[in-house]
């Protein structure tokens, strides 16, 4: 009797442990599942792109080929979109940037009663659909003589991502401690200088994420320089690539998987590119001791 009961209790300590593994298990299943489901569609892509008949089915093709990279790495279709995709994000983002450190900055150094009421403004600009406004944004930009213009879409971009970036801006920023623009203020920097010396370059990962989420929501939105540019020579990428889909249902899915290869490659060396500021955390240890 007393040997049961001490091989019932050795036995029992071990059912915790068995239901974590389960429990691991199909954590890991589920894990699984949502990995493949985010391959299967770049391996489709990366696949097609060298499968002279690509179609929708994922599979190996029967024989590589670069045709389809011949036939969509020409100025129409290729290299003129990249270059406006590249004048509209990147002055977009850029403008981005330096209004949200510049709103940011008074929300997150100085307290007011009006802090609280804007900031919750700011987040509901950003649940705000953009579709919602689009009409009057384009008989604004009708009257101002902006509609067409790269600048115009530029002004536009960085409006449409700015509450967001001002709102990741100010708690980023409300981690630097103030102790170090204080001293900095006793010999003799400005705000602005203080701004630019010491609380940006110390909240360096904080403006990685901005740029990159400010970049990327620009490089991808289709509908903005749709509604906003008329010229043919002048649409992004992410609105050349609807050429592909013709007007019966057609695509051309070996050309389709090259060019959109090539339209994913300058965000993914963004990211390599600053990855390790992403990484990094505040280089503030020991700066506020002593």
């Amino acid at each position: 009797m007393s040997a049961t009961k001490s091989a019932g209790s050795a036995r029992a300590p071990r059912t915790p442990r068995s239901r974590r593994r389960r429990h691991r298990l199909a954590a890991d299943a589920g894990l699984l599942v949502a990995a493949c489901a985010f391959v299967l569609p770049l391996a489709w892509v990366v696949l097609s792109s060298f499968d002279p008949e690509a179609d929708l089915r994922v599979r190996l093709p029967d024989g590589l080929t670069l045709d389809n990279y011949d036939k969509v790495l020409t100025p129409e279709i290729t290299f003129t979109p990249l270059l406006n995709s590249f004048l509209l994000c990147g002055g977009g983002t850029l403008l981005t940037v330096v209004c949200a450190a510049l709103a940011a900055y008074p929300l997150s150094r100085y307290r007011s009663r009006l802090n609280r009421p804007f900031m919750l403004t700011i987040l509901f600009a950003t649940s705000l659909p953009i579709t919602a406004i689009m009409v009057p944004v384009y008989a604004l930009f009708v009257r101002v003589d902006l509609i067409d213009t790269m600048q115009g879409t530029i002004f536009f971009f960085a409006a449409s991502q700015l509450p967001f970036a001002i709102w990741l801006m100010k708690n980023f920023m409300d981690g630097v401690p103030k102790d170090l623009e204080e001293a900095a203020w006793t010999d003799g920097a400005s705000s602005f200088q203080s701004l630019l010396r010491i609380v940006l370059p110390l909240m360096g990962p904080g403006v990685a994420v901005v740029t990159v989420f400010s970049f990327v929501m620009m490089w991808g939105n289709f509908f903005v320089p749709f509604m906003l540019l008329l010229t043919p020579e002048q649409m992004p990428a992410s609105v050349s690539i609807n050429d592909f889909f013709g007007n019966k249902g057609t695509v051309v899915y070996g050309q389709l998987a090259a060019f959109s290869l090539l339209y994913s490659t300058p965000v993914i060396l963004l990211y390599v590119l600053i990855s390790r500021r992403l990484g990094g955390g505040f280089a503030l240890g020991g700066a506020v001791k002593g």
